[in-house]
């Protein structure tokens, strides 16, 4: 994992300071070779004086960073930079801004010939404080997708930016209703999408082994906390048998390692069910929006902790029903558990259609220690999900019966 070059995707609505974020990791002496992709299908939005040629589609910017525009194959354009002679610290995913960037970060899962070099770090959300309310809040179409809002589910950290364009109150209202869509997510407060480069690169939001080991804020629950470090993970479409699904989710990962570390084990899909779910005719999933006061809030989050321990054959079960019935409402998904007859603390997440899982025994942080008390948290962000149905869902998975708070 240490080799692997870490990927961060950045999205966010048109307009919210995606390129203007670009063009400061192009001119700031941060003494890192980065690697910018602009998965665009417009024209190139790197201002043309911080590259030294723009003749090629993969050019060299003036602080030694790399550029390139993608309007086709991205797997293709990031086995040309690994091909290059100069090891990169980093590549950064610059999405359209109408883009979904689940499929985007997806890629790093089904490629094995990239998963083996490269590992996706983190999705960065950028926001515009001034004006993305109404775009949150507005009403689409029958089976149109609400891309703002699913940006900001998807987020691990999401840049809170243009804050001073904006009051305080004003900014307050705009974390609150970004915490109504996914509160996991960090939250960062910058003007001109300037923040440091350490608070974006180097996140291991996808590193299950930094989970564990971890932050005590992962899988944070308060509601009314606006600055913690969540991780937040997703389901979306899972059109794998549900076999696979629940023989990810277990405990015994033996044939699952998938071009992956021996201690991380995804489950993926077939290529064509990936295509299938990149797809733009998502029918399903209506995600409009209306004025603050009486909007449509159906993308939410809801955050589920458990005293005592699972059975982990029960969980496996849920869990791979679950993503088969409801896969396609749910965005992302994390959680740190407690398996009974295991002193192994466990964790799992997912995107779009493959979960990761594994725990302590197989390295990954720490076990529970004696007289810890154990517990099982789960968070779970996405469409109209039916928070008395997953408390009492995970509730049945116990091994032994307890009281379960949704929060």
């Amino acid at each position: 994992m240490a080799d692997k070059i870490p990927v961060t995707v950045i999205t966010g609505f048109l307009g919210a300071g995606k390129t203007t974020l670009i063009n400061h990791i192009l001119t700031t002496n941060h003494g890192k070779k980065i690697a910018i992709i602009e998965n665009e299908y417009g024209e190139i939005g790197i201002d043309s004086g911080l590259v030294l040629d723009t003749k090629e589609e993969l050019y060299e910017a003036s602080n030694g960073c790399l550029c390139c525009t993608v309007r086709g194959d991205l797997i293709r354009i990031l086995n040309r930079l690994l091909k290059r002679k100069s090891k990169l610290d980093a590549i950064m995913i610059e999405t359209t801004g109408l883009a979904d960037p689940a499929p985007v970060a997806q890629t790093f899962f089904v490629d094995e010939d990239l998963n083996s070099q490269l590992r996706l770090d983190a999705i960065l959300t950028l926001v515009d404080a001034k004006h993305v309310i109404p775009h949150l809040d507005e009403e689409k179409p029958d089976g149109a997708v609400n891309e703002a809002v699913q940006q900001v589910a998807f987020a691990d950290k999401i840049l809170l930016n243009k804050l001073d364009l904006v009051s305080d109150s004003e900014k307050e209202e705009v974390i609150d209703r970004i915490r109504e869509i996914n509160r996991s997510a960090k939250i960062i407060e910058c003007r001109n999408a300037e923040v440091p480069l350490e608070a974006i690169l180097e996140q291991h939001a996808f590193d299950l082994d930094k989970i564990l080991a971890a932050d005590p804020s992962f899988l944070q629950l308060e509601e009314d906390d606006h600055h913690h470090h969540g991780h937040s993970d997703d389901h979306h479409h899972h059109d794998g048998d549900e076999k696979d699904c629940k023989a990810c989710a277990a405990g015994d990962h033996d044939h699952h390692h998938h071009g992956h570390d021996a201690h991380h084990h995804h489950h993926e899909v077939e290529e064509k069910d990936c295509k299938a779910c990149a797809a733009e005719d998502h029918k399903e999933h209506a995600h409009g929006h209306k004025h603050k006061h009486h909007h449509d809030t159906r993308v939410s989050s809801v955050g589920i902790e458990i005293e005592g321990s699972l059975n982990l054959g029960k969980f496996n079960n849920w869990l791979g029903n679950l993503v088969q019935e409801k896969g396609a409402d749910i965005y992302r998904c994390k959680g740190i558990l407690s398996m009974a007859g295991s002193e192994d603390r466990f964790v799992f997440h997912g995107v779009h259609m493959m979960i990761q899982m594994g725990h302590s025994g197989e390295g990954l942080g720490r076990p529970w220690q004696e007289g810890e008390k154990r517990m099982c948290r789960a968070v779970f962000i996405g469409k109209e999900l039916d928070r008395a149905m997953l408390t009492d869902g995970f509730k049945s998975c116990l091994a032994v019966p307890a009281q379960a708070a949704a929060v």
